[in-house]
């Protein structure tokens, strides 16, 4: 090698540099994932890609080849999961995916091999603040009121419209349910379109001085653009009623001192919910460095929000998120340091 080198004319300091890379790629060698690929999945919802490219970039500094993610809907991914066909995501929400687990869901897959958020993924119902204020709204119950539905009616079909869920995702199961528990059916119109389309609707509608309406859930651009307590508030449910997935959880379903409560406390309507990695078990099991990563991985709220707030101001291209996520490394390098030796510890 010095040989070599020399021939070349190389300096001293290009020397190092050679030597250095060349330690580096024997060492690459010895890492746990060496000849492995992995197959992650990601959320159809844009605020969870930064979360799998950041989990998928632990995986390849663990030394595997990560596929590039299938976009799944819940209760696919789930099923998916269960049946090995695809290996984690880091885009579950517990309790509220708990409706859409496979049937011995735990038989075959690990509900969470890791934590990403502890209950701090708070969701609910939110109204443009001087509305809330002029039609004293406080409660989805203030909805059934024809004044406010005429107000919030962008489409003349004499009903509110609520900026709500698409198909498969859990949000859109729960707020289904709460239309069918408080009788606001014939009151409130859901528009299931593709949410990031219909929020940007919302904005365009608030920009023009028009009332808005929609669910949402932390961390999440929208909170950023629609800051809660100054443009938004969240609202209660008439009375918390809960649906399978979320029972148990009545106390989580009260939200205390958090900006921009129409009331203190408030009836959310949602649990705070657990952001978490879910893995397949006998992966976990034949990668235990992965396990131990994922065991010790977690991401603030207010990171997430950033990220997200990036995506929406147009940095939302893949090679884009991939920069996000090198940024956060370089924010986070000890700790991040930190988790990839103790995945490789794991792995020998």
């Amino acid at each position: 090698m010095k040989t070599m080198l020399r021939k070349a004319g190389f300096t001293a300091v290009a020397m190092a540099a050679c030597l250095m890379a060349f330690s580096v790629n024997l060492s690459a060698k010895e890492l746990p994932g060496k000849g492995k690929s992995v197959q992650p999945a990601r959320a159809t919802w844009s605020s969870g890609f930064f979360l799998e490219a950041l989990y998928s970039r632990a995986l390849e500094d663990l030394g595997y080849e990560v596929e590039d993610p299938k976009k799944l809907a819940n209760p696919i991914f789930f099923k998916s999961l269960w049946q090995g066909d695809v290996d984690f995501w880091a885009n579950s929400w517990f309790p509220i995916h708990n409706a859409q687990l496979p049937r011995n869901f735990e038989d075959k897959a690990v509900k969470v091999a890791g934590t990403i958020v502890k209950a701090g993924a708070l969701q609910g119902y939110l109204v443009s603040k001087k509305d809330a204020e002029k039609y004293n709204i406080t409660s989805l119950d203030d909805f059934k009121r024809e004044e406010v539905k005429k107000a919030f009616d962008a489409n003349h079909d004499g009903k509110a419209d609520l900026v709500a869920c698409p198909p498969g995702w859990g949000c859109e199961k729960a707020i289904s349910f709460h239309m069918d528990a408080y009788d606001l059916n014939d009151d409130i119109n859901l528009i299931k379109a593709g949410y990031a389309a219909s929020m940007a609707d919302a904005v365009a509608r608030y920009d023009n001085g028009e009332p808005v309406f929609f669910y949402t859930w932390t961390p999440n651009w929208t909170v950023n653009k629609f800051k809660p307590g100054k443009d938004v508030v969240w609202i209660n449910v008439p009375e918390t009623i809960t649906s399978d997935a979320q029972k148990g959880f009545e106390d989580a379903m009260v939200a205390k001192d958090v900006p921009g409560l129409v009331t203190n406390p408030c009836k959310m309507g949602f649990a705070a919910n657990d952001i978490a990695v879910s893995a397949n078990k006998k992966f976990l099991k034949a990668n235990p460095a992965i396990a131990k990563v994922f065991s010790l991985m977690s991401v603030s709220m207010s990171d997430i929000s950033a990220q997200n707030s990036r995506m929406y101001k147009g940095e939302d291209k893949q090679k884009d998120i991939e920069r996000h996520v090198t940024q956060w490394i370089e924010k986070n390098q000890e700790q991040w340091d930190a988790w990839i030796a103790a995945g490789i510890a794991a792995g020998k």
